[in-house]
């Protein structure tokens, strides 16, 4: 019977982080990853025809420059890894050939947003300046920590002007927010999308101190060369070179209990794997709980608060193109940068829109509207074959709609794919029939059935509503990674800090697991953290 010192169950980014901390320092670590490949969201495929690499979930990685793990596993340095940080990181064309752009360089963001208002112009450079203290400050330093009850991290908020400043967005809706900041309508339309690009809900109370992190995100989002699998793929070899181990589908029956403790994970076709001190499961709540443990073997309240887990109120319909040719924008006429943007929005020509298409998911209904997309072949020309391009369509979509429930997708999602394609086709012309060799289609209910633990689509294993974020995620009974049965961790998107590619779950709970078994940690506190701490802000 194979023994452990720890299993952890699922090899998305979040358990390929812990593993990588956990094999390093000293144990002998198994990952069991239902897919037939690791990475999780982190994976890239030839979906469409030979040699097109398409990103088929994560592919805007928003934390690159802060995450610890790029330093600590030196994946750079020992394996090449390479981030691509694009001039022009977001553009907003409409269809009177104007454009909002969104550069890694502040003062170019500034002359786009001039064109359209010069006061929000001169507003984006003093904000962006602003939340980049706060993102430099807080947000991302909190972001590799243990999350603290939300009086004691207020308390320490408060014990300086930066902090109260953060604290005091914490109320307000992100709408008001951007309100507050810019005036002009085209304007507040980019930047509310930005602020509610991966879940935050744009009338909702109680998660504005999100949206600094947001906007600063908004100019600083990579691509990764190779394919966002590349990294998963990096991960793996570190684990590896360090003794451990990862087994790819595995399907669990149930994690193993030895007098309230857990002691390993059985699988379906009756193997046994044994772990003498941890197993950590980065899949979600649901699923680590009532599925593989059972209400009978869980604390009463545990059941409960599992059982409130809410997903998300919205996931996503993506189109992955195969083209000819890369996209020529109407719009780059008077501005020839916008055909080498990372992100495009489209669709989208006033803030209504925008708060139609919202309040569209809400109601599961599917209303042509907007989305964003990206052509990662105009930055890495790996992942075609030579003159050739990707495309990827990304649309905010409900996964239960109003008029057939889920199931209805399997019927509308060639349909609704050509829609897309004609709005992407109205701001680029040249995305034509002939100019696309094939497509493939993901809506919200594949993403389901393609990612276990994404139930309902929910891309970051549950929704962000304020009393399932930060020392509230899941619950304040797991909240610190460990959980009520021994020997039990999380590690996953369910956790503090959440989705997104961040790595922080996991560096996060791999930190906790250590301190548990009393191990020697060979990595160093990140410096942003350090210096948060000594600031007071943690």
């Amino acid at each position: 019977m194979p023994q452990y010192d720890g299993i952890i169950i699922g090899g998305g980014p979040n358990g390929l982080t812990a593993a990588c901390y956990l094999a390093k320092a000293g144990l002998k670590i198994l990952i069991l990853e239902r897919r037939y490949e690791m990475g999780g969201g982190l994976c890239s495929e030839m979906i469409t025809l030979p040699g097109f690499i398409h990103n088929t979930h994560a592919i805007y990685h928003p934390m690159v420059d802060y995450a610890p793990v790029m330093a600590d596993l030196e994946l750079e340095k020992t394996y090449d890894l390479k981030y691509i940080h694009p001039d022009l990181v977001m553009a907003m064309p409409f269809s009177d050939g104007r454009s909002l752009c969104i550069y890694s360089d502040v003062e170019k963001t500034c002359a786009s947003f001039a064109q359209f208002s010069k006061k929000d112009a001169d507003a984006y450079r003093d904000t962006y300046e602003r939340f980049k203290r706060y993102t430099d400050a807080f947000l991302a330093p909190a972001t590799y920590v243990m999350a603290k009850p939300a009086i004691e991290q207020l308390i320490k908020l408060h014990t300086s002007p930066l902090g109260q400043e953060i604290s005091a967005l914490s109320e307000k809706k992100p709408i008001d927010i951007i309100h507050g900041i810019f005036e002009n309508n085209q304007v507040r339309t980019l930047m509310l999308y930005v602020t509610c690009m991966w879940g935050l809900d744009y009338d909702l109370e109680g998660l504005g101190y999100l949206v600094p992190l947001m906007v600063n995100r908004a100019a600083n989002y990579r691509l990764c060369a190779g394919g966002s699998h590349h990294m998963a793929n990096l991960m793996s070899k570190f684990l590896y070179r360090h003794g451990g181990m990862i087994l790819g589908s595995q399907i669990i029956k149930r994690i193993i209990l030895e007098n309230g403790a857990a002691k390993g994970v059985e699988l379906e076709d009756g193997t046994v794997y044994q772990a003498s001190k941890f197993v950590a499961s980065s899949i979600d709540p649901y699923q680590t709980f009532l599925k593989y443990i059972g209400e009978k073997d869980l604390p009463k309240d545990l059941v409960t608060r599992v059982k409130d887990w809410k997903w998300e109120k919205w996931s996503l319909f993506d189109v992955h193109l195969a083209l000819l040719n890369g996209p020529q924008f109407t719009a780059a006429s008077k501005n020839p940068d916008l055909n080498k943007a990372l992100i495009y929005v489209v669709g989208f020509e006033t803030e209504e829109n925008l708060i139609e298409h919202f309040k569209a998911l809400k109601n599961g209904e599917l209303k042509p509207s907007g989305f964003n997309c990206c052509f990662p072949t105009i930055f890495d020309p790996s992942e075609a074959p030579p003159g050739r391009h990707t495309g990827l369509i990304s649309e905010h979509a409900p996964y239960r709609l109003k008029d057939g429930g889920a199931q209805r997708w399997y019927k509308i999602r060639l349909d609704h794919a050509k829609q897309n394609i004609e709005t992407l086709r109205k701001y680029a012309p040249n995305i034509t029939d002939d100019n696309i060799l094939w497509t493939y289609v993901a809506s919200p209910l594949d993403i389901e059935n393609k990612f276990a633990d994404m139930v309902e689509g929910s891309i970051k294993q549950g929704g962000y509503y304020p009393l399932q974020m930060g020392y509230l995620r899941p619950n304040e009974l797991c909240s610190q990674y460990a959980t009520p049965v021994k020997n039990l961790y999380l590690c996953g998107a369910s956790t503090f800090p959440g989705g997104l590619v961040t790595y922080g779950s996991g560096y996060n709970a791999a930190n906790r697991i250590v301190e548990d078994l009393k191990i020697q940690k060979w990595w160093k506190e990140p410096e942003i953290v350090t210096k948060a701490k000594a600031g007071g802000l943690l």
